[in-house]
């Protein structure tokens, strides 16, 4: 028998009252950061003192209002234009309300009785992303973030190129793969989780460019049977995350096909210039890939978190785990696309088809033209803002929306790398913008991730002569 406390939990009435309320300050939130007139982007506090503010506060509960305004006071807002930070999106309205109704109806989707409408609906937003990327026989599926997209790719490329089956009966032999030393640590962090081991990631190292050398991977490829490792797979980065330059695509496939290698593309932040007639360039020979990702909530503005994992040949996605599981399906042997924990990590699995059909629904796919193209320009932008200052240096000419630069000065700083490891703790206690940072050839580098398309020149003049008062500030 139900309690008078939870009928008051799922008062229709309230949660009107709570939804109203929770809409009105978003939309005020909004208003005040995309215009750029919220006075900062985030308002830095260590973590002892944020945790001992949420212990004292959960001592006197107070209104849901209260409650989610305090949320949004104390959050970093990634819909300022003074948000230059980290690769996440400044999430499309729509695009949020669509992840609101999929918490509510809390569709599990690990069978399609679960989740009937978003299995269908992931089924056609895949089939979008496969026929963009000009795959004639792909499929794929959405997944929880590009960490597991990408072990799940390179467990499908082991099931596919490994001698023996691993998944019934263990390692029979050392497997490896071959990677960029600038690849996101998440593929090193899949491959040890694969049980390759140290000597089973070999890191190929990277040119003047940033790229992986694709000169030398036939010395690397034989140093590592030399050592009695059989390579199953070769990655390529579009882009890589510290620093936005995109892999020789073309060329990693032709070394691929060479050596019967999985070929992988980890395209979470960069594979999106797929969608952008300008940039597109930069993904040549993607469509050439086994499998690759790309991240919803990075380059094409979703709620966070949804990635897409997509295989040239659409029979690879239902390999990787074969389980039989009664109580879920009654078909074990049938591949039914509409079963997605069938092919997935996940079981319970968020409707994160949502997130993508309510953008195209809204205003159509040229939205992500739009967005990545300007995101990638306003990169651009802000890197020949960089290279006509004679006070700052550029790392490298930006192929995306990412730029890596220093402070200067007159170039009589002395140590370059701590006074701006300053400069960077100083922004961010400022609060008024927010970049990151990132190590390069050893070295300490600012790093800027242009995600909002509402940063314009005027934006970032404002943050370099912020970065000039605070560099001059601790001169002085």
């Amino acid at each position: 028998m139900s309690t008078p406390l939870l009928h008051k939990a799922y008062d229709s009435g309230l949660f009107k009252e709570d939804a109203t309320a929770l809409i009105t300050s978003l939309t005020q939130h909004l208003e005040q950061t995309i215009s750029g007139n919220a006075p900062k982007v985030t308002t830095t506090k260590d973590p002892k003192e944020e945790l001992a503010f949420w212990k004292e506060y959960v001592k006197n509960p107070q209104s849901s209002s209260a409650f989610f305004d305090t949320i949004l006071e104390r959050s970093i807002h990634v819909h300022h234009p003074h948000y230059i930070g980290h690769q996440i999106a400044p999430t499309v309205p729509v695009s949020a309300l669509a992840t609101l109704l999929s918490a509510f109806l809390n569709n599990g989707m690990a069978v399609y009785e679960m989740g009937q409408a978003s299995s269908a609906i992931e089924k056609v937003v895949i089939e979008w992303f496969t026929q963009t990327i000009g795959y004639t026989n792909g499929d794929g599926f959405l997944t929880s973030g590009g960490t597991l997209a990408n072990l799940t790719a390179l467990l499908a490329a082991r099931k596919a190129k490994a001698k023996h089956d691993i998944w019934n009966d263990g390692h029979q032999e050392r497997l490896a793969i071959m990677v960029s030393e600038e690849a996101h640590y998440c593929i090193d962090r899949a491959a040890r989780i694969m049980g390759l081991g140290a000597d089973g990631i070999i890191k190929i190292p990277v040119n003047d460019h940033f790229a992986i050398r694709t000169d030398v991977l036939q010395s690397y490829y034989d140093q590592a049977q030399e050592k009695g490792l059989t390579v199953i797979a070769i990655i390529g980065s579009a882009s890589s995350t510290s620093t936005g330059m995109y892999d020789d695509l073309e060329g990693l496939y032709a070394f691929a096909k060479a050596h019967n290698l999985w070929f992988h593309v980890d395209g979470a932040h960069g594979g999106a210039a797929i969608f952008s007639k300008t940039y597109r360039h930069l993904v040549k020979g993607m469509e050439k890939a086994d499998s690759i990702i790309i991240d919803g909530h990075k380059m094409m503005a979703t709620a966070s978190i949804a990635t897409a994992l997509l295989f040239k040949n659409g029979q690879d996605s239902y390999e990787t785990f074969s389980q039989k599981a009664q109580y879920l399906w009654e078909q074990q042997d049938d591949e039914e696309w509409y079963n997605y924990a069938k092919r997935t990590f996940e079981c319970t699995k968020s409707m994160m088809s949502l997130r993508f059909l309510s953008i195209i629904n809204a205003y159509g796919t040229a939205f992500f033209d739009d967005f990545v193209t300007t995101l990638y320009t306003t990169g651009k932008q802000l890197a020949k803002l960089i290279e006509e200052a004679p006070d700052f240096t550029l790392f490298l000419e930006p192929q995306s929306n990412i730029v890596c630069f220093r402070y200067i000065g007159d170039g009589n700083m002395g140590n370059v790398a701590l006074h701006n490891k300053k400069i960077r703790q100083a922004l961010l206690e400022d609060g008024t913008f927010y970049i990151v940072s990132t190590q390069l050839k050893g070295n300490f580098w600012l790093r800027a991730t242009c995600m909002n398309p509402f940063t314009n020149m005027g934006h970032m003049r404002a943050l370099l002569d912020k970065i000039r008062t605070i560099a001059q500030q601790l001169i002085h």
